[in-house]
């Protein structure tokens, strides 16, 4: 078949091989339910629902770490934090694991990287990563050029499928936002918006704002041990509902620009044959238990958007809202399904393309384990881990230090994450599952996070076959 190099704006021009663009897009620090197609009446976000409406999302998609610099190593090595060996945010560190993104430039895709880069490794090692295309790929001050740079990309002649990461900052100036509220010096980086208008008239706080009974004491006291990054420990409750309000224009901000990346994709014609991907690297604490973050397990922090959009989708609009997915792993396998490339063999992840396809059998995850390492402090390990296995009802988490090391919810029961029933005699039984689940997985891993990392009663029975 000959090739057509590029159609006309808004009609699809003809791929030589038959296979799709892809095309990712993502944000830092947005959570799963700050978008106004996930039903959040207090912000509007209609180039992210245009991807939404057309393709599936996953409403159990998680990170598997919550925090910039060890989420993106993860997903571009689409290897858990342990195997890459970054577990904080670090700016240079020897990354124990290859790149799977080169894999495209290997199978003749034209490749392209615009924005937040934030991974240990040199973005101007073209030969590392397989980016041919690399524009503003540093850690900040970027959004407002990244659609002008992906719309040149996009305008390119070219014969073979593209496939091409648009990543911006935003939502992550609230963490600035939130100093410059509490008196601390600082600035937007990626476009600024207004003051908030007064408490009263702001989002209310949510249900679950207060901070849960028996909370592990590692989680407060990597708040105190870092002002500047937590400079939120005394608001009021003024403050907090002022502070969504804020993030919801964030989110408006990167929305209008990404809506600017979708039109150059329908300018060039390309929409058509393009597979869609959108997600967050982690979300943030949106004041559920008076946290304004990353990094812990709640599900505001480790619950984000991952939506994939197939050209044409037969099920546009469908939402997942069992599967389990994590998108740091499960990213790259998807790709290679969708690109016809055959996934190294060892990756822990799995595509979810039967998920959007809705084939028979079609399962997620069991379980989705996350790591973490509780650093106060950017280039230094704060020596205190968490480890969480999230099923499809509970979630377990596991701290290395502290008295209280243990958190078990029912999020059928209890989806704000306010009742702890590790003390509850009727949920041994489960609760006991969830350790031996987590005991296992690091054993088999050789995840080298503290074990047995509490007391003895903590030794976990093996799961029965």
């Amino acid at each position: 078949m000959a090739a057509t190099l590029l159609g006309a704006p808004g009609r699809a021009a003809a791929l030589p091989d038959g296979r799709p663009n892809i095309l990712f897009i993502w944000t830092d620090q947005l959570t799963r339910t700050a978008m106004s197609h996930a039903g959040n009446a207090d912000v509007r976000t209609p180039a992210i629902d245009s991807i939404a409406r057309e393709g599936v999302v996953f409403d159990r998609a998680f990170s598997n770490n919550p925090i910039c610099v060890p989420s993106r190593t993860s997903w571009i090595t689409a290897q858990m934090s342990h195997r890459t060996t970054v577990t904080f945010n670090v700016d240079k560190h020897a990354i124990a694991a290859p790149p799977m993104s080169r894999l495209l430039k290997s199978a003749g895709y034209d490749t392209g990287y615009v924005g937040k880069w934030h991974i240990p490794h040199p973005a101007g090692d073209r030969e590392w990563h397989g980016f041919d295309y690399v524009r503003h790929a540093r850690a900040n001050r970027l959004d407002p050029d990244l659609p002008g740079a992906c719309a040149e990309f996009l305008r390119k002649k070219r014969t073979q499928p593209f496939f091409l990461v648009a990543s911006f900052v935003d939502p992550h100036d609230i963490c600035e936002w939130a100093r410059m509220e509490s008196g601390i010096k600082d600035e937007f980086k990626n476009g600024s918006i207004p003051p908030p208008p007064p408490p009263e008239r702001c989002p209310p706080l949510p249900a679950n704002f207060a901070i849960p009974a028996g909370e592990p004491e590692v989680i407060r006291q990597l708040a105190a041990a870092d002002p500047r990054t937590y400079p939120t420990p005394h608001w009021p409750e003024g403050n907090w509902r002022q502070y969504l309000w804020a993030y919801h224009r964030l989110i408006e901000l990167v929305d209008a620009r990404i809506g600017q990346v979708l039109q150059s994709l329908r300018d060039a014609g390309q929409d058509e044959n393009t597979v869609v991907i959108f997600a967050s690297d982690h979300g943030d604490g949106t004041a559920a238990h008076h946290w304004g973050q990353k990094t812990i397990f709640y599900e505001e922090v480790v619950g984000i958007p991952f939506i994939v959009r197939p050209p044409r989708c037969a099920r546009a609009g469908v939402r997942d809202a069992s599967n389990l997915v994590s998108m740091n792993l499960d990213f790259f396998p998807t790709v290679f399904d969708y690109a016809g490339i055959a996934a190294p063999a060892g990756l822990p992840g799995r595509s979810v393309r039967p998920l959007v396809e809705g084939r028979p059998g079609a399962a997620g995850h069991e379980f989705v384990i996350g790591q973490n390492d509780l650093a106060p402090v950017d280039q230094k390990s704060g020596g205190v881990y968490g480890r969480m296995v999230r099923t499809p009802r509970h979630k377990y988490i596991r701290y290395s230090a502290g008295q209280r090391r243990e958190q078990f919810f029912d999020l059928a029961l209890d989806p704000g994450e306010m009742n702890d029933l590790t003390g509850d005699t009727a949920q041994r039984e489960e609760l006991a599952r969830h350790r031996a689940i987590l005991d296992q997985w690091m054993k088999r891993e050789g995840d080298p996070f503290p074990h047995p990392a509490c007391a003895e009663d903590l030794r976990s029975p093996p799961i029965s076959a």
